[in-house]
């Protein structure tokens, strides 16, 4: 099965698509990850996207959605896979389509994580990291110290409360449009849309979990 996550930043994404890539045992793959994979191997595109990274330009979506592509063909991924940050816009859906056309294959659900603006600022800003060892808190204030190295615990620029709000704000912008593409026409052109599940990401990790699950069934069920 191949399923798309959306969600806004700090909506849970990663933490339930760890959880649905071992439900559904195939991979999870997050677009930064493979980026920097492909960037440290040295790959053709590799090299390409680290050249538009070192002069600080953001890496064109045909350089990232070939780097996928090309994850994507990897033995691995035959049974599905778990998309994670792939698609925020919609030229971004139709160029994932394409790559997964390209590979005789298309896209099976799309998982909608939806969380109020002021849940997320509650969530993201109360998040610090060490700024020596990078460990990862929440709940811990800014200023005390780590656990694990003793150095000194800050909140990063993206999680103040503002620029949370900031954040929900794009993806609310951006968001809608790519939903309304695959319910309309999700599957590269074909006019046939794309199985779209909203979940209500607030509360317990096993009950968002629940609804991903229930949301999936009901995808398969209309198959």
């Amino acid at each position: 099965m191949n399923v798309l996550l959306l969600g806004p930043p700090g909506a849970g994404k990663g933490t339930q698509g760890t959880v649905l890539a071992e439900q559904l045992g195939v991979p999870k793959l997050a677009t930064g990850d493979v980026l920097r994979d492909a960037v440290r191997a040295g790959t053709t595109l590799g090299r390409e996207a680290a050249a538009f990274m070192n002069r600080g330009d953001l890496v064109p979506d045909s350089v990232i959605l070939g780097i996928v592509k090309e994850e994507l063909a990897k033995a691995p991924y035959a049974r599905g896979v778990v998309l994670d940050g792939v698609v925020r816009t919609v030229p971004q859906a139709e160029g994932l389509a394409r790559a997964l056309g390209d590979l005789g294959r298309t896209l099976d659900a799309v998982v909608v994580f939806e969380v109020g603006e002021e849940e997320l600022v509650r969530r993201l800003s109360g998040r610090t990291v060490c700024e020596g060892c990078q460990t990862p808190y929440t709940g811990r204030e800014p200023g005390t110290t780590c656990e694990q190295c003793g150095g000194r615990l800050v909140r990063r620029t993206d999680d103040d409360p503002e620029a949370v709000r900031r954040r929900f704000q794009v993806y609310a912008r951006q968001t809608e449009p790519v939903i309304a593409w695959y319910e309309a026409d999700g599957n590269g052109g074909s006019g046939i849309g794309t199985c779209v599940v909203r979940v209500n990401a607030v509360g317990a990790i096993d009950d968002v979990t629940s609804r991903v699950q229930s949301g999936l069934a009901r995808c398969r069920g209309s198959e």
